[in-house]
């Protein structure tokens, strides 16, 4: 009875153990990419850059937007400074056309903001929402070639999936995947961040492209000219 009882407890501790391994390795690799998102965030405050946004309608480019981006406080700040319209050609029916442009542009706006505001929550480095989505037991690990993925649940909102690669040497985000939604999960928004770094080793992001499902709406971002002021 006894041998059984003490076999029965050793199979229980080697069961159990690779769970706290696992646990252990993840509140490592949660804390070194808290300290990482930290560090680079001075770093990235130390920049301004040039970020182009294109926004399409059932594929067809609406509009391309010019930015200047800066740090301020924090948080990225854009300043306005080109904005080429797409054309639909002269006379009484380009200027018909060039009207439903205008309606459907206004109409989409807002949406567009919103998907891309969203995107923004993703592609912004958040450790606190990470070391939730932890505790709520909404993160796993897998191995990758000098890199992990973390597989988040309900990260931003609840039940949307993100897969966060990171950077083994590093500890900075290589690319994230998201599948999310506005305020309505029939309302489908998917994210696709890609990131790289500079010269000195600031991470920040290089493309992301938004697709908001419902709206074929499409919103591609591309971040370039980066400049120490």
């Amino acid at each position: 009875m006894a041998v059984a009882l003490t076999v029965a407890i050793s199979a229980g501790m080697f069961s159990i153990t690779p769970a706290i391994a696992q646990n252990q390795q993840m509140e490592q690799k949660l804390t070194a990419i808290k300290n990482a998102a930290a560090a680079n965030k001075q770093k990235l405050a130390q920049y301004t850059w040039t970020e182009t946004e294109t926004v399409s309608i059932k594929g067809s480019t609406k509009d391309t937007k010019t930015y200047q981006v800066a740090m301020v406080n924090g948080k990225a700040q854009k300043t306005l400074v080109n904005d080429q319209k797409a054309s639909s050609g002269g006379g009484r029916e380009g200027r018909a056309k060039e009207h439903v442009i205008e309606k459907k542009t206004e109409e989409y706006e807002e949406y567009g903001q919103s998907i891309g505001a969203l995107a923004k929550e993703y592609t912004t480095s958040n450790p606190e929402a990470l070391i939730a989505a932890k505790q709520a037991g909404n993160v796993s690990l897998q191995p990758g070639a000098g890199t992990v993925s973390l597989v988040i649940k309900s990260y931003v909102k609840p039940g949307d999936s993100v897969t966060m690669t990171i950077s083994e040497a590093t500890h900075s985000p290589v690319s994230i995947q998201v599948n999310s939604y506005l305020s309505d999960p029939k309302d489908a928004v998917t994210i696709n961040a890609q990131f790289g770094q500079l010269p000195d080793g600031t991470n920040h992001v290089t493309t992301t492209t938004i697709d908001g499902v419902s709206k074929q709406l499409g919103i591609n971002e591309q971040n370039s000219n980066y400049q120490k002021h």
